[in-house]
């Protein structure tokens, strides 16, 4: 028996036990969850080990294991685990690891960026793929959703949750030298836009 099928067992059989949960207002995304398989989905996923649930599901569960992971030493934009962040773009040298972050996890979500999965380095190319690909939404166009990536004049993250006031929750690489949870108004703290994967 996979990971991924005692994952889900898990998942319908807290279902099958709990009422189901009151929905959002329309248009505002679910602000997650905190239940035993959402944990250990996000455990398998960090780990490796691929899940059910659709690309957005799956790259928010990569992203959300690598919270509180930093530069080894403060400042450098390295540490062992940011050299795995880089492993997702061939040849990344060491430098600003936002778009390496990313790239990371959408490959660990089975939605590698780029024309061939390449990933990229710079939250311009990356940007530049997405519109050319027909995967950039301008942030005019609504609200985000959760799994898009959010992108700002050279910063990327990733939208983890639409709250029920409409700011967005997102968890990004090389926020002050690390992996962290920021949460910004409805316009996304000046996004230029986002990329829809999934």
């Amino acid at each position: 028996m996979t990971l991924a099928t005692v994952t889900a067992r898990i998942a319908e059989i807290e279902t099958a036990l709990q009422p189901p949960p009151a929905a959002p207002p329309p248009g505002v995304a679910a602000t997650g969850a905190t239940s035993f398989s959402a944990v250990l989905g996000q455990a398998a996923i960090a780990n490796g080990f691929p899940l059910s649930g659709g690309p957005a599901a799956r790259i928010v569960a990569a992203a959300a294991g690598e919270v509180g992971q930093s530069e080894q030493p403060p400042g450098s934009n390295d540490s062992p685990r940011i050299a795995e962040y880089r492993s997702a773009v061939p040849g990344g040298p060491v430098g600003p690891w936002c778009a390496y972050f990313v790239s990371w996890a959408a490959r660990q979500a089975g939605v590698p960026l780029g024309d061939n999965g390449e990933g990229f380095a710079s939250v311009d190319a990356l940007y530049a793929w997405a519109q050319r690909s027909g995967r950039a939404v301008p942030a005019t166009a609504g609200p985000p959703r959760p799994g898009d990536l959010i992108v700002w004049d050279e910063h990327v993250g990733i939208v983890e949750a639409v709250l029920p006031d409409g700011s967005i929750r997102t968890i990004e690489g090389n926020s002050s030298d690390r992996v962290a949870r920021r949460t910004y108004g409805a316009d996304g703290g000046g996004a230029l836009g986002y990329v829809r994967l999934g």
